[in-house]
């Protein structure tokens, strides 16, 4: 017997679900917004196409729409014997959401990259790999630092949406707190906590990229 008991993830609420829904939809977005840049500008009809049409269709609907899709649709494309939780459902609307933004923002890095240090790799013998991934990747995601952490930032203010699916994150469980009796007349209080604690988290994440930047030199020739 453990001296601490499990807690279904069903159960998680407040400020550790807002950390575990940013936290995660970041993480997960980011490779797949970037393999769907380069997807984008790939020379294969078909992954361009579909590249394309992913990131047009999610742009062009609010988060609201997929976090109700991942939550009631995604479920019924499922086996039979595959039960996903809830906050694994918002997650996966998260991340969705967030790569096609995250795409289109690494896609405008790769077109700074001018075409003659691909033509210089090219004339080297390198693969269209080895040249992504030593020549235009690391020089377009370091550019486009500033672009994705802003996202990010956005994205961390936009867990509170997760709401509308069941799930009590910090702003869930704050109109529980002002739903009970011995809270009236407290709103105040209870939302300037709030925007202190998304204050302090959002504030957090622009002085990391700040010093990032400065460690990468971005903008520094």
């Amino acid at each position: 017997e453990t001296a601490l008991p499990s807690v279904s993830t069903n159960a998680w609420g407040g400020l550790l679900l807002t950390v575990v829904l940013a936290v995660s939809g970041i993480i997960l977005s980011f490779p797949l917004g970037v393999l769907l840049a380069l997807g984008r500008r790939s020379r294969l009809p078909a992954v361009k196409i579909l590249s394309t049409a992913y990131i047009e269709l999610i742009r062009g609907v609010p988060l609201v729409t997929i976090l109700f899709m991942a939550d009631i649709i995604l479920p019924l494309f499922l086996p039979g014997e595959w039960r996903l939780d809830r906050v694994a459902r918002a997650i996966g609307g998260i991340t969705l959401f967030s790569a096609a933004y995250v795409a289109e923002n690494v896609r405008g890095g790769l077109q700074a990259i001018p075409l003659g240090q691909v033509e210089a790799a090219q004339a080297l013998g390198l693969s269209g790999i080895q040249t992504n991934r030593f020549i235009v990747l690391p020089q377009a995601l370091r550019s486009v630092i500033p672009a994705n952490v802003g996202l990010f930032i956005a994205f961390l203010k936009d867990t509170t949406l997760v709401t509308i699916i069941g799930l009590f994150e910090l702003l869930g469980i704050s109109r529980s707190v002002l739903a009970q009796s011995e809270s009236f007349g407290a709103q105040m209080e209870v939302y300037v906590f709030i925007a202190g604690v998304f204050f302090v988290l959002c504030y957090a994440m622009s002085q990391a990229s700040y010093r990032l930047e400065r460690q990468l030199g971005v903008g520094v020739r």
